[in-house]
């Protein structure tokens, strides 16, 4: 069994798609204005981001990308920081891995 659907509370749809497009190579297959969105990737994950306003995740929540190489990690981590985003460096925890505050509320864990 496969986990392949999630939803995401966001409080910018449109900021969130935008992140994980640029960064994570997500695909919009559907767009509800400015309030609902659906991602794919080419592995068969659905992400739909809503709207709201409210949204308050746990500290510790976040969804994760997996990636082929610790040189990846890199090279993801370089392009954040290069735009501006506020991410320390990759560290060996239980994986090469780094957390980045994605637009819309919620956290992104990149490793490999």
């Amino acid at each position: 069994m496969k986990l392949n659907h999630i939803n995401l509370t966001v409080t910018d749809v449109k900021a969130a798609r935008e992140f994980l497009e640029k960064y994570f190579y997500l695909k919009t297959k559907s767009i509800n204005s400015d309030s609902f969105a659906v991602m794919t990737d080419d592995d068969g994950l659905l992400l739909a981001l809503m709207k709201d306003t409210r949204t308050n995740y746990p500290k510790s929540f976040h969804i994760g990308f997996s990636q082929e190489s610790d040189e990846r990690v890199n090279e993801i981590n370089q392009r954040l920081k290069d735009d501006g985003f506020d991410v320390k460096p990759p560290k060996m925890a239980h994986r090469w891995t780094f957390y980045v505050k994605a637009p819309g509320g919620f956290t992104v864990e990149v490793l490999s």
